[in-house]
């Protein structure tokens, strides 16, 4: 099978959705696929990468992050997929990308893969202090038709959480199926614990080894929360000593550091790119603690299970699934006074109990290969429903 994946938001540059879209080259041609990323970009060459290829497409910067660009040219995306003959075409936004997937007049049948959920990044996070969650999808509910048109036009939604599987139905789309996205296999294991480490980065936050070393590790955007974070860390430390090691970067680097700048138990490290390191280093931390509850899947927080940490996660978006499924703590989503009690009480009760059924539910975290394995399955059922979409 020829799989098309219409991907909007690929970035040579790195990070989730490229580890993402690096695995399925990978994994489809060993299924015996082809898989070609059409991603939009500065310029149109062609990529031949792990068994697939990565055809670039020409497009406009993305005016907020110019490590991105969008599709802006419908016509000549369509042209692009009616030279590529896909068997099934998959659209990862449920932006105006997958508009033009669904408009394109091909027979294959197609699959929208819920990358991203806007209402929880944007809408819920904006209004969710002053407005029902009823009230805000009325408010918005122009972008519920556009979902449910998508769902119309498309053969398979693709949902990597039973929360966000959750709301889409009851939004009332039809053909949502709950695949979780799984974590890239052979890296992330309680193995690579290293207590040399951990002692070392709680020195760095001035911190003995008695204390509670807690990890934070994602973008500095505002939908991930970290302000809020520091000042839940910074209040739990009062009662217990915690400190917070903070991987990452983004445009809100600004406001992250001047949240962390007057509480000396919390270092702010630099992104990394060495997945070796980034499995020692979430192996050897105590628990994870994340901040944003509009995530779909939270490969984070898979990737920190996989590694044997407890995770302390907000109670709703992908993040919760994480939580639930090994034994993690939960909070308020949004309330830095419930997470700094969620931590409090981790860090002077929870901790070895904890970790102990963290460690024991490691070895079950799905892979990607199970992921791809099951998505891949899932697109032998729909190839025969090729129709005409006019």
């Amino acid at each position: 099978m020829r799989i098309v994946d219409v991907c909007a938001f690929y970035a040579p540059s790195g990070g989730g959705v490229k580890t993402y879209v690096e695995r399925k080259l990978r994994a489809g041609a060993l299924a015996g696929h082809e898989v070609i990323i059409l991603a939009p970009s500065d310029s149109d060459r062609v990529v031949e990468a792990g068994g697939g290829r990565i055809v670039m497409l020409p497009a406009r910067r993305f005016p907020l992050d110019r490590r991105y660009s969008y599709f802006d040219d419908e016509a000549s995306l369509h042209a692009m997929l009616d030279r590529l003959q896909p068997d099934l075409v998959e659209a990862s936004s449920p932006w105006a990308s997958a508009a033009m997937v669904a408009r394109w007049r091909g027979g294959a049948p197609r699959a929208l893969i819920m990358h991203a959920d806007p209402l929880s990044a944007y809408a819920y996070r904006w209004f969710g202090s002053v407005l029902s969650r009823e009230a805000i999808d009325r408010g918005f509910d122009w972008f519920w038709r556009h979902l449910r048109r998508l769902d119309e036009r498309f053969d398979l939604v693709v949902s990597a959480s039973d929360s966000l599987s959750r709301r889409l139905e009851a939004g009332r789309l039809r053909r949502v199926m709950t695949l979780p996205m799984g974590v890239e296999p052979g890296h992330f294991s309680p193995a690579h614990r290293h207590e040399g480490l951990r002692a070392r980065l709680l020195e760095r936050c001035g911190l003995g080894p008695e204390a509670t070393l807690l990890l934070g590790v994602g973008r500095h955007a505002p939908e991930k929360r970290w302000p809020m974070v520091i000042d839940a860390v910074t209040s739990a430390g009062f009662s217990t000593p915690v400190g917070l090691v903070l991987v990452g970067d983004g445009r809100e680097r600004g406001r992250v550091r001047r949240a962390s700048a007057h509480n000396p138990h919390i270092q702010l490290l630099a992104p990394m790119h060495s997945r070796p390191a980034l499995a020692e280093l979430l192996a050897s931390a105590d628990a994870l603690v994340h901040g944003c509850e509009a995530e779909t899947f939270c490969m984070v927080a898979a990737e920190a299970r996989a590694s044997g940490l407890p995770v302390i996660v907000p109670d709703e978006g992908g993040a919760s699934d994480q939580a639930r499924s090994g034994g993690g703590l939960l909070y308020r989503a949004g309330q830095a006074d419930s997470l700094a009690g969620v931590i409090a009480k981790f860090a002077r009760a929870d901790a070895v109990a904890r970790r102990r059924a963290a460690l024991e539910s490691a070895p079950a975290v799905m892979t990607m290969d199970d992921h791809f394995d099951r998505l891949f399955a899932a697109y032998d059922d729909i190839a025969g429903a090729r129709r005409h979409v006019a």
